[in-house]
């Protein structure tokens, strides 16, 4: 049986994206993605483990169908960062508000790498994922990968389509019992095998 499982269920993509994006899921300063609204209701930090899971999601059938191999850390850890701007795009106050299309993209990449430290892939990924409007293409699979996750949750998300309550719920549960100092189970049980 190849590494790919043959079903992919929600609870394995939050696994794996709690296993991969644990250090930035946790830290503080990712936590902040909270505060601040991306599209409709939705905060910027659930729009980022959004885009980590369907990144994710693609990545799984580049592997098991095409025989594509992806970096899944590199997309993961991206995807979870790239929105990583800081700060209420929707304030009117802020210069430059009306191009945060445009100019975000870089901003994310320089607050990521300052605070967690990127390699070549996460910053391609996160520096271009608003390709066409950052002209530059990506360069990586990983970088189209969530390129394209982020314009179909971007999609969801501004007509109210729920489509990562799950795992944005399993996600948050984690890291409110790693604030804690508590595990859930399962994490418990595999460190006990």
């Amino acid at each position: 049986m190849s590494s790919v499982t043959k079903h992919i269920t929600e609870y394995k993509l939050a696994k794996e994206i709690l296993t991969r994006g644990h250090d930035i899921l946790l830290d503080p300063r990712a936590q902040v993605m909270k505060t601040f609204t991306q599209h409709g209701t939705t905060t910027v930090f659930e729009h980022c483990v959004s885009v980590a899971k369907f990144s994710l999601l693609m990545a799984y059938y580049l592997e098991r169908i095409f025989k594509i191999k992806v970096d899944r850390d590199s997309l993961v850890r991206a995807a979870l960062l790239h929105d990583y701007f800081l700060y209420d795009w929707h304030d009117k106050t802020i210069p430059g508000h009306n191009i945060h299309g445009f100019t975000h993209p870089r901003t994310a990449m320089l607050n990521a790498d300052r605070d967690f430290g990127l390699n070549a892939i996460e910053k391609d990924i996160i520096s271009k994922h608003m390709f066409p409007l950052t002209f530059m293409p990506p360069r990586y699979r990983e970088s189209v990968l969530v390129t394209l996750a982020d314009k179909w949750c971007a999609l969801c998300e501004t007509f109210k389509v729920d489509v990562s309550s799950y795992i944005i719920y399993r996600v948050n549960c984690r890291i409110e019992m790693a604030n804690n100092g508590l595990q859930d189970e399962g994490a418990a049980a595999e460190q006990a095998i």
